[in-house]
C-alpha cells in the first residue's frame, strides 16, 4: 500500500517538547492521541508500509534503519507479529529545516560610551534599583541560527486504509545528537510508544510500560 493510498484522519497531536530524540538536556515532554472509536482488539500482524521512512530514490538512510530497528522491539514488546499480511502498517518520518532565532534584550538608550552595562546589562547597579517611567531604554538584538527536525510515527489500519495512531515530536537537532544517531533513535522511539496504550489482541487500553 502506497502512502497515497492512506485517507488522512484528523488527530489533535501536540509536542511540545522532544529531548530524547532531539538530544536536548530537559526530560521528554509528548503526547500523543488515536482514534477512541477504532477496535485496536482487532490488530495482531503488523509491517511496514511500502516506502516507509524519509529516504528517496530507493536510498535507505542509517536513520530509516535504526527507527525499523526500534519499531520493530517496540512492536513484538507489545505481542504484534510482523506479517506480509498484516492489520496495520507502520510508517515514520523525519524533516530537518534550518531556522532562525531573533532575541531581544534591554540595553540603555542613553548612547553612553562608558561600562555602564558591565557585568550583564545594567550589571553596575546591583539590582538595587531601577529608573523612572519614560527612561530612555533600547533593544539589543540578536540573531541565531539552529536546525530543527520533526519526527512522526503513524500506526494505519490496513483494511481501512485509515491513520488510527500518530505521534509528532519537534526539537531542536544537535551535534551530539548527530553524532550518537543510533542511541537517540533507541531511546526516543519508546518514548513515542509509551503512549500507544494497546497490546496486540486486546481492545481495552492499558497502562503504559515506563
Amino acid at each position: 500500500m502506497s502512502r497515497a493510498a492512506i485517507s488522512t484522519l484528523r488527530i489533535s497531536v501536540i509536542l511540545i517538547f522532544f529531548a530524547s530524540m532531539a538530544g536536548c538536556s530537559s526530560g521528554p515532554s509528548i503526547i500523543g492521541d488515536y482514534d477512541p472509536g477504532n477496535n485496536f482488539g482487532a490488530y495482531q500482524t503488523w509491517d511496514f508500509i511500502e516506502d516507509a521512512g524519509p529516504d528517496y530514490e530507493g536510498y535507505e538512510s542509517l536513520f530509516s534503519q535504526y527507527m525499523m530497528e526500534a519499531i520493530e522491539i517496540e512492536m513484538t514488546k507489545r505481542g504484534y507479529t510482523k506479517s506480509a499480511n498484516p492489520d496495520i502498517f507502520l510508517n515514520f518520518n523525519a524533516f530537518v529545516q534550518d531556522k532562525t532565532k531573533v532575541t531581544q534584550t534591554p540595553s540603555s538608550g542613553m548612547g553612553m560610551g562608558y561600562p555602564y552595562g558591565g557585568g550583564g546589562y545594567y550589571g553596575y547597579r546591583g539590582g538595587a534599583y531601577g529608573a523612572w517611567g519614560g527612561y530612555g531604554y533600547g533593544t539589543e538584538t540578536r540573531v541565531s541560527q539552529y536546525t530543527e527536525g520533526t519526527f512522526n510515527i503513524d500506526i494505519i489500519d490496513a483494511n481501512k486504509q485509515q491513520l488510527v495512531w500518530e505521534a509528532v515530536g519537534v526539537g531542536k537537532i544537535t551535534d551530539k545528537f548527530r553524532e550518537n544517531l543510533r542511541q537517540k533513535v533507541m531511546e526516543g522511539v519508546p518514548e513515542f510508544f509509551s503512549l500507544y496504550p494497546f497490546v496486540a489482541g486486546n481492545p481495552n487500553p492499558v497502562t503504559p510500560e515506563k
